[in-house]
């Protein structure tokens, strides 16, 4: 690749650039639920151009790497919605390998012998008529008691509210799957939402983490621990740790016994140990050290925290970005890897003395690597990033931390336009595009996206937000948003447009808001309140709209008292609800919008959308509405990601006034 050394003044927002919106959307998506078979290690891995389907990677001895499942398998857990881990994978005495995984389209658990391809995989678990039917995650092989131990969840009507979650063994021979009795549950359903169980090192230990409505995973859980039966029951379960108002995001067992949790109870997520000694307490491993190493627990199964067999623990930490470290929790000494990365998911399985883990930095996408904890040693061992163009059109992010109302920290990252061969004229300030992430319990990574990537190379610059109360800041910044959704967010992404229009880094007349989901919620909240901040247009993708429909049946369950902390309790502040929700508050937007959306989302369901733009018809607001069929909440098919980009950058391009001909004009309703 050659980069040119000429460069072209030419206004903002027209520059050319090869990251077109198709390659945006091939590499979108990343590695995830890493896992071990023998000395393999596997993974799943997104597919855009095979419908979005996920496929499970397996990486050879020597190196090779090659999809384990063909199309049109798609492992991927429907549980809670934003699902879990969907596979487990073992070497059985035969030298052959066993792995079970959660199928999407019908949410069976099927049994598969990558060893044997005239095998096909064959079902473990029954469907079910019922509501959403039958679905599993974290999966635990147990193959020498003939079982497999996952989460279930099991619809019990067709309300999205209508369902149980327990622990339950599901028979490797097959005799369950047309036969829901077969399936042997080992808790019983008194909490609403669990993890997976995780055993001790001798097998007689049992302990997951429970949480109950109106509670989120992050607001408080428990860790419950239990003793396993000779006959595979678990009996005497008790809590040794959590509670309403702290959170256990991970537990874990150290190869001596001691249960290792990780938790929130000193403010950031931290990891402790409990001493295997009947009542003892735990005791923090690394005190005093204003860093999270856990994060919202969104999916079940997610790891930060890997005990390793010299009993060293390897630890997700940091604050904002993170960092892999190798904890010694005798001394409390941590020792980061060396590496380009800024960002670590909570992907971490132990390979004897070493630890795999899924990571990215601002200038390469997410690749699995490889820490030998020994030597310290770090390498990439899969889905090694590979520049698809030349990296001198990526972004240049600098990481800020503005004021806001009240003199309060806004975290953000701020990434300007970056083009090798172009600048803008003297006289011109650059457009910009605020982005609200989703959750809203969530962050920013600092890692290389091609979607920041394809604006910022043709001359219009993104300013990611970390708004008061997302993550990676501690439980103090995460709460800021307690009561306050809709007017946090609002105003922590208007003061750091504000100041970058102040700076004379934005053109004031030309900053776009953009976000998904909760994020969604934050830009159309965002437009109904020009007082704020008068933005030029805005981006609004799969989002949340009414807050009265959202706590009265039209989301799923896991976020269906979410409000209860973002708003507040619905019958004490039922006004709130009213007052806050964009769609009462139509008459306010004098900016166009784009709204994008997916038909099947479960969480964020078309009919708020519809909503909106039945109002703004009204109204004559000007606007776009593009829905996509087989999409849910979050778009995984490429022809679905290349839709929507290039109709956000037609839509930022009609209302910046900049003129850009490769891209389909996009037609406003008014």
């Amino acid at each position: 690749m050659t980069t040119t050394t000429d460069t072209v003044t030419a206004a903002y927002g027209t520059w050319p650039s090869p990251i077109g919106a198709d390659l945006a959307a091939l590499h979108d998506g990343r590695p995830e639920f890493l896992g071990t078979v023998g000395e393999e290690v596997w993974w799943t891995a997104p597919r855009p151009a095979e419908a979005g389907r996920r496929t499970l990677v397996r990486r050879r001895p020597d190196g090779r790497e090659e999809s384990a499942l063909p199309a049109p398998w798609n492992v991927r857990s429907r549980v809670v919605e934003y699902g879990g881990h969907p596979w487990a994978g073992m070497v059985r005495p035969d030298g052959t390998a066993l792995v079970v995984f959660v199928h999407f389209p019908d949410q069976r658990l099927y049994a598969y012998e990558p060893d044997r391809p005239d095998a096909p995989p064959r079902p473990l678990t029954p469907l079910s008529t019922v509501g959403e039917g039958l679905r599993w995650a974290d999966p635990q092989l147990r193959a020498e008691h003939g079982e497999v131990w996952c989460v279930l969840e099991e619809f019990t009507g067709e309300a999205p509210t209508d369902v149980r979650r327990v622990v339950a063994a599901v028979p490797l021979d097959g005799s369950a799957a047309d036969d829901r009795a077969a399936v042997r549950e080992l808790t019983d359903d008194r909490h609403r939402f669990t993890t997976g169980l995780r055993l001790s090192p001798d097998g007689r230990h049992a302990a997951r983490i429970v949480w109950d409505h109106p509670r989120m995973p992050w607001d408080g859980t428990e860790v419950l621990l239990g003793d396993v039966t000779d006959d595979g029951r678990i009996v005497d379960v008790r809590t040794v740790a959590g509670g309403s108002d702290e959170s256990v995001c991970q537990v874990d067992w150290a190869p001596d016994g001691s249960l290792l949790y990780v938790s929130d109870a000193a403010g950031w997520w931290q990891p402790y140990r409990r001493r295997p000694a009947a009542n003892a307490e735990g005791t923090a491993l690394c005190p005093g050290r204003n860093e999270e190493f856990g994060g919202p627990l969104w999916k079940v199964g997610q790891r930060w925290l890997c005990p390793l067999d010299d009993g060293l623990i390897a630890v997700v930490h940091g604050r904002g970005t993170t960092a892999l470290g190798v904890l010694d929790p005798e001394r409390g000494e941590l020792v980061d890897a060396v590496g380009p990365w800024t960002e670590w998911t909570s992907d971490l399985v132990p390979l004897g003395e070493r630890v795999v883990g899924v990571a990215a930095g601002p200038s390469g996408g997410y690749e699995v690597v490889e820490l030998d904890t020994r030597t310290g040693h770090t390498r990439v061992v899969g889905a090694a990033h590979r520049d698809p163009v030349d990296p001198a059109y990526y972004p240049r992010p600098s990481v800020r931390t503005f004021t806001g109302p009240d003199g309060r920290e806004i975290h953000a990252q701020v990434y300007p336009p970056h083009h090798p061969g172009r600048t803008g004229p003297d006289d011109e300030l650059p457009p910009l595009v605020i982005w609200a992430h989703g959750g809203p319990t969530g962050r920013f990574p600092l890692a290389l996206d091609l979607e920041v990537a394809y604006f910022t190379s043709r001359g219009i610059g993104v300013a990611e937000v970390n708004y008061g109360g997302s993550t990676g800041y501690g439980r103090e910044y995460r709460n800021r948003l307690r009561g306050q959704w809709g007017v946090v967010d609002v105003a922590d992404c208007a003061a750091v447009a504000r100041a970058l229009a102040e700076e004379g880094a934005a053109d004031p007349d030309r900053i776009a808001v953009r976000g998904g989901s909760a994020g969604g919620w934050t830009a159309a909240a965002s437009l109904t309140r020009p007082d704020v901040y008068p933005y030029a247009c805005g981006t609004i993708i799969y989002p949340v709209l009414d807050l009265m429909g959202w706590a009265t049946g039209e989301t799923h369950d896991f976020e269906s008292r979410y409000l209860h902390s973002l708003i507040g309790p619905l019958d004490e502040v039922p006004d709130r609800y009213r007052e806050r929700t964009p769609l009462h508050h139509v008459e306010r937007m004098v900016a166009p919008f784009l709204l994008l959306q997916g038909l099947d989302d479960a969480i964020c369901p078309p009919v708020q959308s519809e909503r909106l733009r039945a109002l703004a018809t009204e109204r004559g607001i000007p606007h776009a509405y593009l829905t996509f069929e087989g999409e849910g909440h979050g778009f995984r098919k490429a022809e679905t990601m290349v839709r929507a980009l290039e109709a956000e950058l037609a839509l930022y391009a009609g209302a910046f006034g900049i003129e850009r001909t490769d891209v389909p004009a996009l037609e406003l309703e008014s």
